[in-house]
């Protein structure tokens, strides 16, 4: 039997496939859970709107629920509600559930406040075929696309080199496994993204600091420049604003990392 917060989500989203979709998982796979995996909260919070204190109270409850507050700073959360949104967006084309929830982001008058109302504008504008055909002209394409959106590919100019390795051996001591459905080698900045998101909300318990080695080994060295890039790609014009969000968002990561140490 499903919990309460799953169906929500569910109906939310349109239905299994919808959410499946938008995830970026298999159908089957959404059809077996009977709660929303903690790994995947933040990214269905992001697709649906349904908060996280809904879709899981055991993890995230109330504030002042029963004495209990949270246990992850509030910036902690709202560093892996960023890189959901990466992670979702890089992950394949957004679908019009997608859209929808981005259309209604809000933003401050800072720089990375200004691109989230960008985004949010270009959301409310685009039309989920266009998207398609944006999102293979940009990553995919014939051969390969404009950009490629893996590790060893910037670090080395070749896939499935060195870099990939060693994601491979960070996952492991994590104890973080492929999710189910997804063929992609793991040095793809999507699922980088949705690693430190884990990792910043303490999802993964991977310990204090970890978020912060998993950056510096993995991301710092290159996805601002992989950001940069699809800020001014040919083909970009809706993700012309997720270039200026990660490479402003990559930016405030290793700043931030670099005052802690």
């Amino acid at each position: 039997m499903r919990e309460g917060g799953l169906e929500l989500a569910i109906r939310a989203a349109g239905g299994i496939g919808a959410l499946a979709r938008g995830l970026g998982i298999s159908q089957p796979a959404v059809s077996n859970w009977q709660r929303i995996p903690a790994e995947r909260v933040l990214a269905v919070e992001a697709l649906t709107g349904v908060p996280r204190t809904t879709l899981r109270p055991d993890l995230y409850p109330e504030e002042g629920e029963a004495g209990i507050t949270p246990e992850v700073d509030e910036i902690d959360l709202l560093r892996a509600h960023e890189y959901n949104l990466l992670a979702v967006l890089l992950g394949r084309a957004p679908t019009r559930e997608v859209l929808e929830g981005l259309a209604a982001l809000k933003g401050d008058p800072s720089p990375l406040g200004l691109a989230h109302i960008a985004l949010a504008e270009a959301a409310a504008a685009a039309d989920p075929d266009d998207l398609q055909r944006e999102y293979f002209d940009l990553f995919i394409g014939v051969g390969r696309g404009e950009l490629v959106p893996y590790a060893s590919y910037y670090l080395t100019g070749f896939l499935n080199e060195r870099p990939l390795a060693r994601v491979r051996e960070d996952l492991r001591l994590f104890s973080i496994e492929r999710a189910e459905g997804h063929c992609e080698p793991e040095d793809h900045l999507a699922i980088l993204c949705e690693v430190m998101a884990g990792l910043a909300s303490g999802r993964f318990g991977a310990g204090t600091g970890a978020d912060r080695r998993f950056f510096e080994r993995h991301l710092k060295p290159w996805a601002a420049r992989f950001f940069a890039d699809l800020e001014t790609a040919r083909f970009a014009r809706f993700y012309k604003p997720v270039g200026r969000i990660g490479r402003l968002f990559m930016e405030i990561e290793a700043e931030a990392f670099a005052m802690d140490a």
